[in-house]
């Protein structure tokens, strides 16, 4: 078998004109892009309400700290109450330098006044009830948390015993607590 001989295809050496065409046609389809550009964006937000949730910086927690700082640990955002603007939710506890401190969770919104902190409208777990939060989020418009507390006072507050998981929603005005499930030894 005899290897066939190919033809020359002197059409597919590229040459400098080549690259010139290429660049030249290149620059017109760029060109032109640039002069069919859609039309300006003409969406805008419905009522009086800004899509910006409250941040937590400037809020005053209602946490008795003994002269510790307040620490936020986790927060999440969301509409709450279904009026188009969100909340956000702040679990915070006092920034204890060991053992489990209790936490608080929050509900804030925005501030009264432009520049101003933002409001805490609900407390939705007191630390005084001396429980931390675990798996915290908002999503649908609920706030769930797994909760960890003592089963009773000799247990050491490093230690949490009991777990629960907590579902609050906004109903009827105020934020309600679902039905709890049997508080689970751990």
């Amino acid at each position: 078998m005899q290897p066939s001989a190919l033809p020359d295809l002197a059409h597919t050496r590229t040459r400098p004109v080549h690259w010139l065409a290429t660049a030249a046609a290149m620059a017109a389809v760029v060109a032109g892009a640039g002069f069919l550009q859609p039309d300006a964006a003409t969406a805008s937000q419905a009522g009086p309400h800004t899509a910006t949730a409250p941040g937590t910086t400037g809020a005053v927690f209602p946490l008795k700290c003994d002269g510790a700082k307040t620490t936020v640990v986790k927060k999440a955002s969301g509409d709450l109450d279904g009026d188009g603007s969100p909340e956000t939710v702040a679990v915070v506890r006092c920034a204890a330098g060991s053992g489990t401190p209790p936490s608080g969770i929050y509900v804030l919104t925005r501030p009264a006044s432009e520049g101003g902190a933002p409001r805490i409208v609900a407390t939705l777990l007191d630390p005084e009830i001396e429980q931390s939060v675990t798996d915290f989020a908002v999503l649908d418009g609920e706030v769930t948390a797994t909760l960890l507390g003592y089963s009773t006072a000799a247990v050491p507050r490093c230690c949490p015993d009991v777990q629960e998981k907590a579902k609050w929603r906004w109903q009827g005005g105020k934020f309600l607590r679902s039905a709890q499930a049997e508080a689970q030894s751990m």
